[in-house]
């Protein structure tokens, strides 16, 4: 559910890339239109069958034939700088603007391409060495160029015409990005760039040998909900054994990172890491206050019905104690959901899903099947996690996740297609930068598509007692997701407020913060695997303080869902209308437009938690 940062002016970061709770053949993306030429294996190729500049032609960069080379790219930049200094009317810096949108698109979509080959193919060299390429040859000179033009269009004497209702998310996005700018950070963000990818790299290698077979963790993962308790301990150990193994290494790694951020912030002329991160994700409708506020509304809200829950399962499962391989197996005893086997089944139930909900949602998804816009399989080499991706350009969406056969796997397919309707709602969006909405509200489109579909699972469960039961273990996430969002959240709160710490220190902080939010499992014996949980979260990682979005936009997607159950057929219309807003309106009037509010307080999330008790009682009776 994680997004792909976008790096240049008139865009932001981009939640559609959801590499969501990022969650071999090995191949790399063919760049259609594109001489650049990303290597291809020549044993599996998986092409995305779409030609850049084909439905929406170019104009201003029409000359351009590899946007992966600066030599290539500067003369426009150098054009764009010359030009704005000569606009004489409205009419011609809106001209300009959309020159440079399209500019920013071509390249970003070249990014998106060559990121998208790299995680799904973390053992090719060759993918590897592309996206390095762009990261470490072109990023530095992007950066410096998005600054210049922003400072250039900013100070033009034009922009007092434009229309300031219009451009008003635009540019105070603009001015709080030149008011965070310092060129000495971008030789800094290029290496947290490469340490994010190593961190990747290390992750998308992890294999395990289970009974004389190798496979990932990902595929591993369903093992967790066999009825044998014994199977369910081997897999857990198996796996922590695993990840314990490149503990040290990942710590490492965050390590570097912790000093490069802890820096920027510094020459930002900010005290901590924390309030700089927050004031650059153009967070204008909240504090860092207001965060903590909802991690305490968390604790009383969700956590007791989250410890009632855990009890619950215990009582049914006939233990004593609740260890953590006992948190994913059905606990009356069912065997373990198996919605499909292969990832054309979970690719055509979620097709009937997205049909018999809208046809026009159903139109979309066709698309993205036909122009290979899906890679959903779960692969050794294969970068762990799920996301969507905006081609920018094509104006496409690209979905990536590891399927393995659970009913998580379907939820997470839902997930992404919400995000890829919201790119695909918001496509004739003129300006790139609005074509993409603050990440609270485009996890708000992927959440309420889960919930959306909470009624028609139908699709993978012929029977309606399965159907019931993935039904109420989504329901059963959705309370355990509240307290992880608070935290991984109130986590990153203590290390960038605390630098200089050390990694005992910050393991200790984990545990007392899981023990906060997390009840009623326990832990002896497992000290070492609780205390490393953390680095299973790449958030923490590659896109430091996206988390909190989710809980925000959860609380919007439940609101929806409260509506839907009432009336699907506005509460879908509400919903695609917020989603064709883009970005193009502040973060209040998106969820407005949607139908519901942007509240976060321990009242609203209070009356969310009872409708979800008031479901799980109608589906199980207790």
């Amino acid at each position: 559910m994680l997004d792909k940062p976008n790096r240049y002016m008139f865009t932001r970061f981009r939640p559609d890339f959801n590499r969501s709770a990022f969650r071999e053949r090995s191949f790399a993306i063919a760049v259609i239109h594109n001489p650049t030429k990303i290597p291809m294996t020549t044993d599996q190729k998986l092409s995305i069958r779409v030609k850049r500049g084909a439905e929406y032609p170019r104009s201003f960069t029409a000359s351009v034939d590899d946007f992966g080379r600066w030599d290539d790219l500067e003369p426009l930049f150098s054009v764009l700088a010359s030009s704005i200094r000569k606009v004489k009317s409205v009419r011609e810096l809106e001209d300009w603007i959309l020159q440079y949108s399209e500019l920013q698109a071509a390249i970003d979509e070249e990014s998106s391409r060559r990121y998208i080959a790299m995680t799904c193919a973390t053992d090719d060299k060759t993918c590897e060495e592309a996206y390095i390429e762009f990261v470490e040859k072109l990023e530095p000179h992007l950066k410096v160029w998005q600054d210049r033009l922003s400072r250039l269009y900013l100070g033009c004497s034009r922009r007092g015409g434009l229309d300031r209702d219009r451009y008003l998310v635009q540019d105070r996005s603009l001015e709080n990005a030149v008011l965070l700018f310092r060129e000495e950070n971008v030789t800094l963000g290029t290496e947290e760039m490469v340490l994010s990818q190593q961190y990747q790299k290390i992750n998308g290698i992890m294999t395990v040998n289970w009974r004389g077979e190798e496979k990932t963790l990902q595929q591993m993962s369903p093992m967790l909900e066999e009825l044998d308790r014994s199977v369910r301990r081997d897999t857990w150990e198996l796996v922590s054994k695993r990840r314990l193994e490149d503990k040290d290494r990942i710590n490492e790694v965050f390590g570097r990172m912790l000093k490069l951020r802890g820096k920027m912030a510094s020459n930002a002329g900010f005290d901590n890491y924390r309030d700089y991160k927050h004031q650059s994700k153009d967070r204008f409708d909240y504090t860092p206050k207001d965060c903590i506020q909802f991690h305490h509304a968390i604790e009383q809200e969700v956590v007791p019905l989250l410890r009632s829950r855990r009890q619950q399962r215990k009582s049914q499962l006939g233990i004593d104690t609740l260890r953590p391989w006992d948190l994913q197996v059905d606990p009356e005893g069912a065997e373990p959901l198996k919605p499909f086997g292969t990832a054309t089944e979970l690719e055509e139930g979620c097709h009937s899903i997205f049909r018999k909900m809208s046809g026009s949602l159903g139109e979309i998804f066709s698309l993205m099947r036909k122009k290979g816009l899906l890679d959903l399989d779960s692969r050794k080499g294969k970068a762990p996690g799920g996301y969507q991706c905006s081609l920018n350009e094509s104006r496409l969406p690209f979905v990536f996740m590891n399927a393995a056969g659970t009913n998580r796997d379907v939820f997470t397919l839902l997930h992404e297609g919400g995000h890829a309707f919201h790119c695909y709602a918001a496509r004739d969006e003129p300006l790139l930068h609005y074509r993409h909405a603050p990440l609270e509200f485009c996890e708000v489109a992927s959440m309420s598509m889960e919930m959306f579909a909470l009624d028609r699972l139908e699709e993978f469960y012929p029977s309606p007692a399965d159907a019931t039961r993935a039904r109420v273990r989504h329901l059963d996430d959705l309370i355990a997701v509240f307290p992880w969002i608070a935290t991984i959240d109130a986590f990153q709160h203590w290390i960038y407020l605390n630098p200089g710490h050390s990694d005992d220190e910050r393991a200790e902080k984990w545990v007392e913060l899981e023990e906060r939010y997390s009840p009623c499992v326990e832990w002896s014996g497992l000290e070492d695997s609780r205390s490393s949980l953390w680095q299973r979260q790449l958030h923490i990682f590659e896109v430091p303080f996206y988390y909190i979005e989710y809980g925000i936009a959860q609380l919007g997607a439940l609101q929806l869902w409260m509506q839907y159950r009432e009336n699907p057929e506005s509460t879908l219309e509400n919903y695609l209308k917020g989603l064709s807003l883009g970005g193009s309106r502040p973060l209040p009037e998106l969820f407005e437009a949607s139908g519901i509010r942007l509240d976060f307080s321990a009242e609203v999330l209070g009356s969310a938690m009872q409708a979800v008790t008031d479901e799980l009682r109608r589906s199980t009776g207790h």
